[in-house]
This record gives C-alpha cells, sequence and structure tokens, in this order.
C-alpha cells in the first residue's frame, strides 16, 4: 500500500471513531448508543380455559321413518306437512274395507271352527263312560278323543287368524311413533302402499337438538397428551361444555354439553365424530342446518400467557428478551404451546416474577444490550415519549 492510500484509511478511520464518539452523551454505553426505550410485563401464572371449535350440524334427538305396516290404497292425509304432532296421532288412512272383510271371515272361521270343537267335546264326554264299562273299543275312544283335539287347535288357529284380521284392519291407520315435527308427505292420496317399503313421511323430535361434529385425530391426540401431562384438566364430570353460534353469527342462548365420542376414526375425513347434545323448546335450531359449536370447560392450570408480540424467532427456535439485574436485554429460549386469545402460551422457559420486554425490542441489536424500561404513562418506546431518566440526559445535553 502506498503512503497515499494510507493517509486516506487512516483520516477515514480516525472519522469513524470521531463519529461514534458523537452518537451519544459522555459516559454512555459502549459504542454510544442510548438504552434501547422497551417497555415490560412481570410474568404470572394463572388458570387459562381451554376452548376448541368445530362446524358442526344439527341433527334431531330422534328420527323416524314413517311406514305403512299393510299394503292397500292411500285414502287420506290427517297432518298438516310441517306441523308439529302428538305420539299415537293419525298420519295417514288406508283403505280399511277390504280388511274389514277380512276380519268378519276370520270371525266366521273362528264360529265354526268352536261349533266343531264343542260337537267333539260332546262326542268324546259320552264315549268316556262307555270305553270305561268296556261297550266301546279302544280305537273308537281314541278317535274321538283325537278329533277333539284337532278342532282344539283348528279353533286356535282360527282365533289366531282373527287377531291378525283385526291387528290389520288396525294397521290401516298409520299413526306417529313419536313426538315431533313432520316432513312433507312422499304419496299422495290414492296411490297404492305397498306395505313397509313405501315411505310416507318422517317424523323429526327436535327438542333436544343434536349438534354433530367431527374433531381432527391432530386436535384428540394433543388434548390426550395435555391431560396426561397434566397441562390441561378436565372438567370433574368428565363432559366438555358446548355452545353454538348459528348461520348469522349469532349465538345461541341455550348451552349444552358433549354426550358422545366415538372410538373410531373416519377414514375419508380423517376425524372423530362427537356429538352434543342442547335443549330446544322453542324449535329455534332446525335438523339440517350447519353450525359452529365451541366446547369449553378444560383448563390449563398455572400457565404463563406472553402477548405475540413479546416471542420473536431464533435461528434455534423461539425466544423472548428478559430485562435482567443489571438493565440488560437478555435472550431466554421458551416453549410455546397452543394459542390463547392474543397470546402464546408458555410451556417451559419461564417462571413467575420475570420481566419480559413486550415493546421495543426492534431496537436490541445484540444480546447483553442496555435498556431503559420505560414505566406507564411515559410514552410508547421508540415513539419519542419521555422515558426513565430521559430528563437527566436532556439537562446533560443542554448543560
Amino acid at each position: 500500500m502506498n503512503r497515499p492510500t494510507q493517509t486516506l484509511a487512516l483520516a477515514a478511520s480516525t472519522l469513524s471513531l470521531a463519529l461514534l464518539a458523537a452518537c451519544g452523551p459522555a459516559g454512555g454505553p459502549p459504542g454510544g448508543f442510548p438504552p434501547a426505550p422497551v417497555s415490560v410485563i412481570v410474568t404470572e401464572t394463572r388458570d387459562v380455559p381451554v376452548t376448541l371449535e368445530y362446524t358442526g350440524q344439527t341433527a334431531g334427538y330422534r328420527e323416524i321413518e314413517v311406514r305403512a305396516r299393510v299394503s292397500g290404497i292411500l285414502l287420506k292425509r290427517n297432518y298438516r306437512e310441517g306441523s308439529g304432532v302428538k305420539q299415537g296421532e293419525s298420519l295417514f288412512t288406508i283403505d280399511p274395507t277390504p280388511f274389514q272383510l277380512a276380519q268378519a271371515r276370520a270371525a266366521a272361521d273362528l264360529g265354526v271352527a268352536e261349533a266343531r270343537l264343542a260337537q267333539t267335546q260332546r262326542e268324546l264326554a259320552r264315549l268316556k263312560p262307555v270305553y270305561e264299562a268296556k261297550a266301546v273299543s279302544q280305537k273308537e275312544y281314541d278317535d274321538a278323543a283325537s278329533a277333539e283335539r284337532v278342532a282344539r287347535a283348528e279353533t286356535d288357529s282360527a282365533r289366531a287368524r282373527l287377531n291378525e284380521a283385526k291387528l290389520n284392519l288396525e294397521w290401516t291407520r298409520v299413526e306417529s311413533p313419536i313426538s315431533g315435527i313432520t316432513s312433507r308427505a312422499q304419496v299422495s292420496e290414492g296411490a297404492l302402499v305397498s306395505g313397509p317399503s313405501v315411505l310416507l313421511t318422517t317424523v323429526t323430535q327436535t327438542d333436544p337438538m343434536y349438534v354433530i361434529f367431527g374433531v381432527s385425530d391432530r386436535d384428540t391426540l394433543a388434548l390426550r397428551n395435555d391431560v396426561e401431562a397434566g397441562r390441561v384438566k378436565l372438567p370433574g364430570d368428565g363432559k366438555l361444555k358446548a355452545t353454538v353460534k348459528l348461520a348469522d353469527g349469532s349465538e345461541y342462548k341455550r348451552g349444552g354439553a358433549v354426550n358422545f365420542i366415538d372410538v373410531r376414526i373416519n377414514t375419508q375425513t380423517g376425524t372423530t365424530e362427537t356429538r352434543a347434545e342442547f335443549p330446544n323448546p322453542n324449535n329455534l335450531l332446525r335438523a339440517g342446518e350447519f353450525v359452529r359449536v365451541a366446547l369449553s370447560g378444560a383448563v390449563r392450570p398455572n400457565v404463563i400467557v406472553l402477548p405475540q408480540r413479546a416471542v420473536l424467532d431464533g435461528p434455534n427456535g423461539k425466544f423472548v428478551y428478559l430485562v435482567n439485574a443489571e438493565s440488560k436485554a437478555e435472550p431466554r429460549p421458551v416453549e410455546v404451546g397452543a394459542w390463547t386469545g392474543d397470546g402464546w402460551i408458555i410451556n417451559s422457559g419461564l417462571k413467575a416474577g420475570e420481566r419480559v420486554i413486550v415493546d421495543g425490542t426492534a431496537k436490541i441489536f445484540m444480546p447483553g444490550a442496555p435498556v431503559n424500561v420505560i414505566e406507564p404513562g411515559q410514552g410508547e418506546p421508540g415513539k419519542g415519549g419521555p422515558g426513565k431518566g430521559d430528563g437527566k440526559a436532556a439537562a446533560a445535553k443542554k448543560a
């Protein structure tokens, strides 16, 4: 390097040192930069409620298909579609005429059978003393006894056919098996109903109402692991509470509870079918609508929650800055857990009573840099507001 080049380098070095010395007040930190103004929060432990939210679909408590038990011509629909019905109320009437005739025929057959039975009984009663007196043969008496038993069996068979005819006649009145809300009729008057194979309508019990939703296997495993590790505490009865948001965003005023969790995982969706039950006395919930269901009741006991802006990303994972006893920024690696509200749940790395820097981290250029903690009411860090010690610095500058 020639002499002019050495001279320029020396001059540049001297100028740089002079500029660095002029960047801050006398007696400031190394490098001449003033302490970074920051705000902190003091960590504390508290119980944080666990809330899980899913998309669900409502379903009736019971949904019954109404079918006729006999075949015939549908004479009349006895209900108004979409209205409420009581258990046992007639919904349809099937032409009863053929069944009335069958009942009359069965009753006549029973009368014939009973008359034949009475005749054979009289014959057997007449032969019995004669047989005991050895006046008739054994065969003649046995034939009379057999005829009486056959007549008795025929009478029982005729009585059963009569009961069947009565039952078929009763079934021409198609009744609602439960109380609930009816759907539209699937068959109109005058149509031939071929017994149970034809769906007539459905009746849905809407109070209470079910909400069915799927919980992902990831959420299921995470919750199970947290419970086993003691990071989550379930309700004492083991049932999670549930609330529902309707399609318009409003919240359904009546709360429910989870009452069923399937042991199987749906191979197509990777979710576990879960069901919650809600009271629905005013029929505000309708079967088949999509809703948002939120589960609550579980808590994370004694956890630390930090605002999102306090948790930073580093090459080795997430970390926070603490203010140590020397008023310097001390990095601390942390392990974050679930997200709650607008902050992170800290699983490990912090304890209660430590001061964590929340605002002003952008002005901390290296670990161990001095910081100036801004007390509440002294202005926001980095926005020109007065900070702790600013009055002394201004007085020294003025002097």
